[in-house]
């Protein structure tokens, strides 16, 4: 008993410390974004800020209109998430529960898709893009990751799970295919779309590339990108960057623990049959 007491013990202090070395350098951004000009270029640096100063964040959003970009990228992000998590499922659904012809071929093209990068579709993305008018507007970045063959692929593993009995007896009782899946299969999906939603949130919030490509106007522009405005040819505003990248790690953290039981629920059971 004492043996298995102190292997407990040891492995509380050894996951104390993972956490610590990784939490470290996220304090140290956090702490960082209060300090003074002065402050963030003394040596030694000093851990704690003295005195404590708001002015970084002032700066940004006065100056560097980080408003209009963080209100761009909540909008990008929360449609596009919620276009995947409706497509994604639809498609899920009709993968697990249908058989048509060519239904496996129609799979493995999805899982194939897997292994192409993004750097070898943008420009055919850039040019249907650019072909139906979306170029240069938000729709460029909610539309092209509405579908991902990682969603379609997770939610149809998990609805693997669900016996098909449940549906035929919904089918004998009347309920249409829509009735089936908007009030059956997607309450019982709850757990892994929550995992798909904290996904997608991440994928998009975190996007730099595509944005890059896709938008052109300034005005339009995301957090991620609107964080390279900080940076200058000569020069680095650390104060305003560190104060931006705190409040950019805000919503991430939000989402994660709205969503945290429902992300643990989906990630057990999402492979279990």
């Amino acid at each position: 008993m004492e043996l298995k007491s102190s292997a407990r013990v040891t492995l509380y202090i050894g996951l104390i410390v993972l956490a610590a070395v990784w939490l470290f350098p996220v304090l140290w951004i956090v702490i960082s974004s209060f300090k003074t000009n002065n402050d963030l270029y003394s040596f030694p640096p000093r851990f704690i800020p003295s005195p404590i100063t708001f002015e970084h964040f002032g700066d940004a959003f006065e100056k560097g209109n980080f408003g209009r970009y963080f209100l761009n990228s909540m909008v990008v992000t929360i449609s596009s998430t919620i276009l995947l998590l409706l497509i994604n499922s639809m498609a899920g659904f009709a993968l697990a529960k249908y058989r048509f012809k060519g239904d496996t071929i129609l799979l493995v093209g999805f899982i194939s898709t897997l292994m192409i990068p993004l750097e070898v579709i943008m420009i055919p993305i850039f040019k249907v893009l650019s072909f139906l008018g979306m170029f240069n507007s938000l729709w460029a970045l909610i539309i092209p990751p509405a579908a991902t063959p990682t969603g379609v692929f997770m939610l149809r593993q998990y609805l693997l799970t669900v016996p098909n009995e449940l549906l035929e007896a919904a089918r004998m009782d009347g309920a249409s295919e829509w009735r089936i899946y908007s009030r059956i299969i997607l309450p019982i999906c709850k757990p892994i779309l929550s995992v798909l939603s904290i996904f997608s949130f991440m994928w998009r919030w975190d996007d730099f590339l595509w944005p890059l490509i896709g938008i052109s106007d300034p005005k339009l522009y995301t957090v991620q990108l609107a964080l390279s405005n900080f940076i200058g040819e000569y020069n680095v505003d650390w104060g305003s960057l560190l104060a931006m990248s705190v409040i950019t790690m805000i919503p991430v953290l939000v989402v994660f623990l709205i969503f945290q039981r429902q992300f643990v629920s989906g990630m057990v059971t999402s492979g279990m049959k």
